[in-house]
């Protein structure tokens, strides 16, 4: 599979709402704009409204108010099913299917986009996520949680989309397998010249992968700003808490170290 010589779309929310009837809102007033290209981290605490944000890009919600739009255009014109041919998305829970193949999960969307032979396109992106090919005729219940993972990532990069959506993907995983998986997502990113909004609660995670960290609380972004400026404290109140407990990981684990 080919490298990537294009750079992935921008995305842009104006004033994006998303109330529930009832009156409970999840997502308040939202406007900002990621640069193709970037890779972002969406973090926050539960129920703050990253992964809310998240699915209105690709229209699995749709905003009470306000506009989300890819390179300009309204993500809201045209058949969904089109719109999410173009985004790649990856969760948590993975979703393969169990009754087909790890080969046949990978293609379903090239067949569903009228493709008949994917067999080398299916090779070409287990390679790119690290599985050997023979894995394509496994079914997935033969499969670890991370190699799961992977070929969840192989299908969701296999219509060669510039956008990636990554809705708390390694939070089922043991600690090394997280690591080892984000550490590829983040060299894919790199080498297809990926658009990448990653949502996670792990701020560590957020801090070591992304670019550009936006924190959100109670339906708002609060803080935006690059890892460093992060962990130098100029994200305000809750990107601090959120901080605050990997770096104070960090120091006790220096302690212990220094005490040994």
């Amino acid at each position: 599979m080919a490298d990537s010589h294009s750079t992935g779309p921008s995305v842009a929310f104006a004033a994006v709402t998303k109330r529930y009837s009832g009156g409970a809102v999840a997502v308040d007033d939202v406007s900002l704009e990621i640069a193709g290209g970037a890779f972002v981290a969406l973090v926050g605490s539960s129920g703050s409204g990253k992964s809310t944000l998240l699915k209105m890009i690709n229209r699995l919600i749709v905003p009470s108010a306000g506009v989300v739009r890819i390179d300009g255009a309204d993500v809201a014109d045209g058949p969904a099913y089109a719109l999410r041919r173009r985004i790649g998305y990856v969760f948590q829970n993975i979703g393969l299917f169990p009754h087909m193949t790890v080969g046949e999960n990978v293609a379903i969307g090239l067949r569903l986009a009228g493709e008949r032979d994917t067999a080398a396109r299916v090779a070409a992106l287990l390679d790119l996520v690290d599985l050997p090919q023979a894995f394509a005729a496994r079914m997935p219940d033969a499969l670890s949680g991370g190699q799961r993972q992977r070929v969840g990532v192989a299908r969701a990069l296999a219509t060669a989309p510039g956008l990636l959506l990554l809705d708390e993907p390694f939070g089922a995983l043991d600690p090394v397998t997280r690591d080892q998986l984000g550490n590829a997502v983040r060299a894919l990113h790199d080498r297809l010249g990926l658009t990448t909004i990653m949502v996670t609660h792990d701020m560590a995670e957020g801090l070591i992968l992304a670019d550009r960290v936006l924190v959100m609380d109670a339906g708002r972004i609060v803080a935006d700003a690059t890892p460093q400026a992060l962990l130098a404290g100029q994200g305000g109140a809750v990107a601090d808490a959120l901080v605050a407990v990997p770096s104070e990981q960090a120091r006790r684990l220096r302690a212990l170290e220094e005490g040994a």
